[in-house]
Formats: C-alpha cells, sequence, structure tokens
C-alpha cells in the first residue's frame, strides 16, 4: 500500500510541472488595461462663444487601441441655451496615451453665478475607468453686462439759474479715466477698519447698460477675503458749489457700506480732517430702509467734529428702485436731499472752534467697503456679490 502511495505522489507531481509549462512556459500573466480619466475644465464666458476641450487622459499608452462612449449632462448649465449637446466616442489609438472631447459653449455676456454641466465616461474598451465625470464650469461672474430694473425716482437734466458743469451718464462701454480714478488695496482697512481689498478689475466696477456697476465680492484677494472698488475724480473733476445730483440703487446685506462723498482735495496738503469730508449718501447693509448724511471737520484729527442726519424711506428699501440724492451747496451753506426731500442743513455757524473747511474745492468718491467698525463685519447671512447701481452724477454751478 505505501509502494502505490508513493507511486500516486510521484503521478501528481509530474502532471503538476507539465500543466504549468504550457503556454511556453514564461509563468507571466496578461499585462493589466490602462485606467482612464477626463479632466475637468472652467473658462470665463464670452460674447462670441468658446470651447471647453476635455482631455481622457490614460495611466500609460494602450497597448491596443482605446474607445469610450461619453455624452453631455446638463446641471445649472442648461443644453442648447448655454453649451451644445455632445455625445459620441472617444478614441486613443494604440501608443497614445490621451484624446480630446470638445464642447461648444454658448456666447452670452450677462453677467450673473456661474454654471455647470459635466461629460460622462462609459463603456471602456480595453481600458477601464478610473474618474468617469470631467465638470465644465461656465464663468459668467464676469461678464460686463448686467440690465438693471430703470424704475424709481428721477431728476431733470437742466435747472432754471444753472448750467450743466459735468455730467457722467455712464453711457459708454468702458468708465471714463480722464473723470475717474481707481484706488486699490486695503491701505489699513482705510481708517475704518474695512476688510476688502479694492481693485481697478472690471470684476469690481465697469460699465453696463447705461449704468456704472460697483460690484463687493467675496473672494481672496491680496491678502483680503472681499473684494471692491472705490472710484474717485481727485485733481480730475473737482468742484466748488453748485447743485448735485446722483441717482442711484444700494445694495443691502449685513456688513456691506456703500457711500457717495466727497472729499477736500487739498486733503495732501492739510490731511483729514481738515480737509473736510461729505458724506452725502451712507448705508449700512443691515438697515436697507436708512440712509445717513453727514458732515465732516476738524483742524486735527483730535478736534475733528462731524454733524448730520439720517432718512428712512416711508416703505421699501433702498435696494429696491433708483432714488437721487442731491446737494446744494453754496458759500458758507451746504444742503443735502433724498429725491428733492431736504434731510439736512450745515452752515459755517454750525462750526465753531475749527475753520469751516466747505468753501473750498471737492472730489468726488463712490464706493462699498465690505465690514468696517460702523457697519460690522459680513455674517453667515450676507449674500455676495453684492452691487451698486448709479445712472447719472450731474454738477450744475451758476
Amino acid at each position: 500500500m505505501r509502494t502505490n502511495f508513493r507511486l500516486l505522489q510521484v503521478i501528481l507531481i509530474s502532471l503538476s510541472v507539465v500543466a504549468c509549462s504550457k503556454g511556453g512556459g514564461s509563468g507571466t500573466t496578461p499585462p493589466s488595461l490602462p485606467s482612464a480619466s477626463i479632466s475637468s475644465v472652467s473658462g470665463d464666458r464670452n460674447p462670441a462663444g468658446s470651447v471647453f476641450s476635455f482631455t481622457v487622459s490614460l495611466s500609460s499608452a494602450a497597448t491596443s487601441d482605446v474607445t469610450i462612449h461619453y455624452t453631455t449632462v446638463a446641471g445649472t448649465a442648461l443644453e442648447t441655451k448655454d453649451y451644445a449637446a455632445a455625445a459620441g466616442t472617444v478614441s486613443i489609438a494604440t501608443g497614445k496615451t490621451s484624446a480630446n472631447i470638445d464642447v461648444q459653449i454658448t456666447g452670452d455676456s450677462l453677467r450673473k453665478p456661474n454654471q455647470s454641466f459635466y461629460v460622462q465616461l462609459d463603456a471602456p474598451q480595453n481600458c477601464t475607468l478610473k474618474t468617469s465625470k470631467g465638470f465644465g464650469t461656465i464663468i459668467n461672474e464676469n461678464g460686463l453686462y448686467f440690465p438693471v430694473d430703470n424704475a424709481g425716482y428721477s431728476t431733470p437734466s437742466t435747472y432754471p439759474g444753472y448750467t450743466l458743469a459735468w455730467a457722467d451718464e455712464f453711457n459708454s462701454k468702458t468708465i471714463d479715466d480722464n473723470s475717474w480714478t481707481f484706488e486699490s488695496g486695503n491701505n489699513n482697512g482705510w481708517g475704518n477698519g474695512e476688510l476688502e481689498n479694492y481693485t481697478g478689475r472690471s470684476q469690481n466696477a465697469f460699465a453696463s447698460n447705461g449704468n456704472l456697476i460697483i460690484e463687493a465680492r467675496q473672494e481672496n484677494f491680496g491678502g483680503s477675503q472681499y473684494t471692491s472698488a472705490r472710484m474717485i475724480t481727485k485733481n480730475k473733476k473737482i468742484f466748488k458749489y453748485g447743485r448735485i445730483d446722483i441717482r442711484a440703487k444700494l445694495p443691502s446685506t449685513k456688513g456691506i457700506w456703500p457711500a457717495l462723498w466727497m472729499l477736500g482735495n487739498n486733503i495732501d496738503a492739510v490731511s483729514w480732517p481738515a480737509c473736510g469730508e461729505i458724506d452725502m449718501m451712507e448705508l449700512l447693509g443691515q438697515e436697507p430702509n436708512k440712509v445717513y448724511n453727514t458732515l465732516h471737520w476738524g483742524a486735527t484729527f483730535q478736534l475733528h467734529d462731524s454733524k448730520g442726519s439720517n432718512y428712512v424711506l416711508p416703505t421699501g428699501s433702498f435696494d429696491q428702485q433708483f432714488h437721487v440724492y442731491s446737494m446744494e451747496w453754496q458759500e458758507n451753506s451746504v444742503k443735502i436731499f433724498i429725491d428733492d426731500q431736504l434731510t439736512y442743513t450745515l452752515t459755517s455757524n454750525d462750526v465753531s472752534g475749527n475753520p469751516y473747511p466747505f468753501n473750498n474745492d471737492f472730489f468726488f468718491i463712490f464706493n462699498i467697503a465690505v465690514g468696517g467698525n460702523w457697519p460690522g463685519a459680513p455674517d453667515a447671512n450676507t449674500i455676495f456679490p453684492q452691487r451698486m447701481a448709479v445712472d447719472y452724477i450731474r454738477v450744475f454751478q451758476k
């Protein structure tokens, strides 16, 4: 019995060796298939349209021709309206590692939220799928067309006894650099603990459809978490006395601080507050139905003084319609109006113990601040972006 058992063992071992040696005797396994991944693509939308090119890449060169089916799938971006639907088969030839899938993006210039869709891969041949979805992000937030409902209060283009000295109706496609200069940076909070970084980019200020649009955004830029624009007419358009009308529609949300105001053009020589400051309009975003008008002065910072008032709309809020912020400015007198209603008057008699600075040349400032000591910082309920639309500024003089 033992002899027969040993004989059986020898026979089984021999059969195993024969079986393993079949197929050339190399003992190798077939090469593994390469894996395929598709890229994601993002890009600014433009009026002429564009192409998003999605790259399908293999982990290693194909040893046989690779084919993969693909189709576009709508998201917030819609077929036909935002991009041309596409479906088909992408091929990667033997020895190659990539191929592209092109998707046509529909042209548009409307500033609105960004949109997305994706390209879905399936049915791979001679490869496996590692990443089967490539997302396309259409960036609309930088578009230069932003229509604004024109409803609201308006003022005439002429006044008896006055001549139009200067106006900007913002009807051109660009902001007039003969009138306006952009200030930039955070400047240590601009003396107010502000959080934004001011820029001259079209992302933060642009002319559209007869309006100037100033836009505050939540984005990392220049060490700040927010961006906005601050435009001045210093040394370009400076004035002393007259009737001033500014028609604007304001933003409203916690931590947003729009302003239409003036500073003395001699600020570099005498500093603030000796130069004087006229705040024709300031609004705290958490109080969207109230605006403030304030005048500041003082021989030194320690002697700073101010007086002013606020105005509350009977109904609604200042972000719903346009309103006109006006000033009648004469020697020794400043009167401020909202929709032609007098809201505050200051005369030289109201300024005691300090020089009266409001008989000098002043320049304009338009801006939206984010955060600051007065409005406080944005919170979880703050909505971005926020925009101020200015229809016109007009300066009439006798």
